[in-house]
C-alpha cells in the first residue's frame, strides 16, 4: 500500500489549519526518504539534493544508541563523550582510567581498540509495508496478528541480508502506517584516537545538565579499520572552523530515540499520571542508593561514576518531560490537535467512525495494561533486576531456548540479524566491579518486593528467605558470568549447559523466564497489538487527509532536522546563541574550581593561549530527543559546524510536542574543537587531519 495515493486536494486547507505550528516553526525529524523539501523552501530559499543528501546519510553514524559522523577520509569518527563513554570505559585497567586523565594517541599504532562497539551506516532504504500488510490481512486475532508481523519482519530481514550481505531491519512507521526495510554496513573494529577529560566533557555535571548557557568540550574521537588498516570513507563530513554563526540555517543528522507525539491525550494523561511517576520513584531510589554508595570512599565513587550520571540523566529528563505534560498550554496543543484531526474527518462517516473506534481501542488499553504494568516492568523489562550480570543470565536463559526454534518464530532480540551483535556483548570482557553490582541489585530487589508484595510467591521464591541487600550479594558473589570466557563456554556449549548450570545468577534468570514471557505475551496480546492497530489507522486517516507532509514519530532511526542559530528569552533575561572559553573560566572561577566545575590542570595552565572570544556552544532551534547525542550540526553546504550533545530545559517536553519559543539544541562549535585540540592539547595532528580531510 502506497499511502501518498490516499492524499486529496482538500488537504492542504486543512494541513495548515492541523499543522500550522510545524510550518511555521522548525519542527520535524524527517525522514532521508522525504525531507521537508516544501518547508525549506518556502522558509529558507534552500533545496537539497539527492545528493547532497546522499552524502550527509553516507557520513552519519549509529553508534551504541547514540550518534556520530565520519570527518575524514580515513574512517575518522566523531561523536560526544558521553556516548563514546561506555567504549572508554571498558577500556579501564586499575592503573588507567581514561575517564579521568583522557587520551590521545599521537600515531595511528597508538589509537587504542574498543570492544563491544558495533556502529551502523545506513546504506539503502526499502518500503516493504504491501508485503507485510498482505500478511497480516487474513487476521483479526491480536496474538494471530502479532506473530504474523513478527514473522514476516524477520523473513524480509533474513532475505535482505542473504541478498546483501549488509545488516538488514524492519522499521516500523507511523504506529505500523508505514514499514521500511534498511540496510547497514557494520563495523566492529573500532578504536580510540582522542577523548578528554570528563572535567571538561561535561562540566557542570548534573547541575548543568540539560541547562544553558552551557560550557562543554563534550567530544570524543574514533577511527574504524577494516582488514586491520584505517577504513577508506569517502562519504565524511567537511570541516568548518568558522562554525555556526548567529541566524544560520544548520541541519542535524542522527539518530532520536523515541518520541510520542502522535499519541492520544489519553494516553498522554495516563503517561502523566502512571507510567513517568513510576519511572520517578525508580530513579530517585537508585540515585539515592548510588550516592550513598560513591560517598563511602573514593573507589566506590569511581566505580558508580557512570552509573550515577546515567541514573542523574534519566531522572532529570524525566522530570522536564513530566513536567510538559503537566503543563495546561502543553495539554492544550495536544487536544486542540485532537479536536482537529476529528472535525477533518467529520465530513466522511467512514473516516469519522474510525477515528471514534481508534480512540477508543487506546482508551481500552489502558486499564488493560494498569493490570499488567507492574508485573510486566518488573519481570519482563527487568526492572526487579538492576544488575549486568542478571542481564548476562536472562540473555544466555533465552538464546539457549530462542535458538531451538525457527528464526521466525524467535522474540525479535534473537533474530538471525541480530545474533552477533547479542554475541559481541556478550564475548565482551567488560569491568565488572561486584560492590556495586550488589548495590543496584539490592536497591532494585527492594523496589520488587515492595511494588509486588513481599508474600507475592514469585517474590518469596526470588528472594529465598534474604533480605534484598543479602540476597543480592549472595547473588554477586556466587556468579561466576563477571567472566567473559565463561560466557563464552555457555555460548558455545549446547542448550543443556545453560540448563543445567547451577550458577544462581542463571538459576534466577530462568526462575522468572516462564512468568516474565507470560507478561510479555499478555502485553502484546492485551497491550501492544490493539494499540499498534488503534495507532494505525489514526496514521492512515493522518495520510489520508495531509499525505506524508507529516513526519514519523522518532524511531532509532536516521533522521535530518533543521533550525537556526538563536538566543531566546529565559527567566526575564536574553540567552545569547553562543557561550565563549571566557564564560568557561569565569564559571569555573566563581564555583571556585569545586567539581563539578574543576578544570584539567592543562586548561588552566594553557589559558592564555585560548582565544577567550571564540564561541565554545552555541544553540539552535533543531529539533532533537535523547538519541541525537552526537549529531553532526551542518550548514547548507554540507560542512561541519557543530555537534549536538544536549537540549536546555525547555525541549525536554519535546518527546509528545515541539515548541520554540524557548527550547534549544546545545552544541559543540566546530571552531572551539579544534582550537582545544591546538592550543590545549598539543593534537596539531589530529586537527590537520580534520581541517584537510587525511593525513
Amino acid at each position: 500500500m502506497n499511502h501518498r495515493r490516499f492524499a486529496c486536494f482538500i488537504a492542504v486547507a486543512l494541513a495548515f489549519a492541523f499543522f500550522g505550528f510545524s510550518i511555521q516553526a522548525d519542527e520535524g525529524m524527517w525522514l532521508f526518504t522525504d525531507p521537508p523539501r516544501k518547508e525549506l523552501k518556502e522558509k529558507y530559499n534552500f533545496e537539497p539534493s539527492k545528493e547532497w543528501l546522499d552524502h550527509l546519510r553516507l557520513s552519519c553514524v549509529r553508534f551504541n544508541g547514540g550518534s556520530a559522523s565520519f570527518v575524514s577520509g580515513d574512517g575518522l569518527l566523531l561523536t560526544n563523550h558521553h556516548v563514546g563513554m561506555y567504549a572508554i570505559h571498558k577500556l579501564w585497567t586499575p592503573d588507567r582510567d581514561l575517564l579521568e586523565t583522557g587520551f590521545l594517541a599521537r600515531s595511528r599504532e597508538e589509537e587504542l581498540k574498543c570492544s563491544g562497539v558495533e556502529l551502523n551506516v545506513l546504506m539503502s532504504v526499502e518500503e516493504v509495508s504491501e508485503r507485510i500488510e498482505k500478511a497480516l490481512a487474513p487476521f483479526s486475532d491480536p496474538a494471530e496478528r502479532a506473530r504474523r508481523r513478527r514473522a514476516e519482519m524477520t523473513a524480509i530481514e533474513s532475505e535482505s541480508f542473504f541478498e546483501t550481505g549488509l545488516k538488514s531491519e524492519v522499521v516500523t512507521l507511523y504506529h505500523g502506517g508505514l514499514y521500511h526495510l534498511y540496510r547497514y554496513k557494520v563495523y566492529t573494529d573500532v578504536r580510540l584516537v582522542f577523548a578528554p577529560e570528563e572535567s571538561i566533557a561535561s562540566f557542570g555535571g548534573d547541575p548543568d545538565n540539560f541547562e544553558y548557557p552551557r560550557c562543554d568540550l563534550d567530544v570524543c574521537f574514533f577511527r574504524v579499520y577494516e582488514d586491520g588498516n584505517p577504513a577508506k570513507t569517502p562519504h565524511y563530513l567537511k570541516w568548518n572552523s568558522t562554525g555556526a554563526r548567529d541566524g544560520e540555517l544548520v541541519f542535524m543528522a542522527g539518530h532520536p530515540g523515541r518520541t510520542e507525539r502522535l499519541k492520544t491525550v489519553k494516553h498522554l494523561e495516563y503517561i502523566r499520571d502512571v507510567e513517568m511517576p513510576a519511572a520517578m520513584d525508580k530513579l530517585r531510589r537508585l540515585e539515592v542508593a548510588l550516592l550513598a554508595f560513591s560517598q563511602r570512599n573514593a573507589e566506590n565513587a569511581r566505580c558508580a561514576g557512570i552509573a550515577l550520571r546515567g541514573t542523574q540523566n534519566g531522572r532529570k529528563a524525566r522530570l522536564g518531560m513530566l513536567a510538559g505534560l503537566q503543563d495546561p498550554e502543553i495539554m492544550k496543543i495536544k487536544r486542540d490537535e485532537e479536536e482537529t484531526l476529528r472535525r477533518a474527518a467529520a465530513d466522511d462517516p467512514k473516516m469519522a467512525a474510525d477515528f471514534e473506534a481508534a480512540l477508543h481501542t487506546i482508551e481500552k488499553t489502558l486499564p488493560a495494561y494498569d493490570k499488567i504494568r507492574v508485573e510486566y516492568e518488573m519481570l519482563e523489562q527487568g526492572e526487579a533486576f538492576h544488575s549486568t550480570l542478571f542481564n548476562y543470565a536472562r540473555t544466555l536463559v533465552r538464546m539457549a531456548d530462542e535458538l531451538s526454534k525457527p528464526n521466525e518464530e524467535r522474540l525479535r532480540e534473537f533474530r538471525d540479524s541480530n545474533l552477533e551483535a547479542l554475541k559481541r556483548g556478550l564475548f565482551t570482557d567488560t569491568p565488572i566491579f561486584p560492590d556495586l553490582e550488589s548495590e543496584m541489585l539490592s536497591c532494585s530487589l527492594s523496589m520488587y518486593t515492595e511494588r509486588m508484595g513481599y508474600d507475592d510467591p514469585l517474590v518469596r521464591r526470588v528472594m529465598e528467605d534474604c533480605s534484598p541487600s543479602r540476597r543480592a550479594k549472595l547473588l554477586v558473589r556466587g556468579t561466576l558470568l563477571a567472566d567473559a570466557d565463561v560466557r563464552c563456554g555457555l555460548v558455545e556449549g549446547d542448550a543443556a549447559a545453560v540448563a543445567e548450570s547451577n550458577d544462581p545468577m542463571i538459576q534466577l534468570a530462568r526462575l522468572v523466564d516462564a512468568p516474565a514471557r507470560a507478561a510479555r505475551k499478555t502485553y502484546e496480546q492485551a497491550v501492544g497489538e490493539p494499540r499498534n492497530r488503534a495507532y494505525g489507522m489514526l496514521a492512515d486517516l493522518r495520510f489520508k487527509l495531509f499525505g506524508e507532509s507529516i513526519y514519523p514519530d522518532a524511531t532509532g532511526t536516521l533522521r535530518l532536522s533543521f533550525g537556526t542559530v538563536k538566543g531566546y528569552w529565559g527567566d526575564g533575561k536574553w540567552e545569547a546563541p553562543s557561550t565563549t572559553f571566557g564564560r568557561l573560566f569565569y564559571t569555573a572561577e566563581m564555583h571556585q574550581f569545586a567539581p563539578p566545575y574543576s578544570l584539567p590542570k592543562e586548561w588552566i595552565e594553557r589559558r592564555g593561549r585560548l582565544d577567550e572570544m571564540a564561541p565554545l556552544n552555541f544553540v539552535s532551534t533543531n529539533d532533537i530527543i535523547g538519541g541525537n547525542s552526537g549529531s553532526p550540526a551542518v550548514n547548507r553546504d554540507g560542512e561541519l559546524v557543530g555537534i549536538v550533545f544536549d537540549g536546555n530545559l525547555a525541549s525536554l517536553v519535546w518527546d509528545y510536542v515541539y515548541t520554540m519559543k524557548q527550547g534549544r539544541a546545545v552544541s559543540v562549535h566546530a571552531g572551539a574543537i579544534v582550537e582545544s585540540l591546538r592550543k590545549i592539547y598539543d593534537a596539531d595532528r589530529l586537527a590537520d587531519e580534520l581541517q584537510h580531510g587525511s593525513l
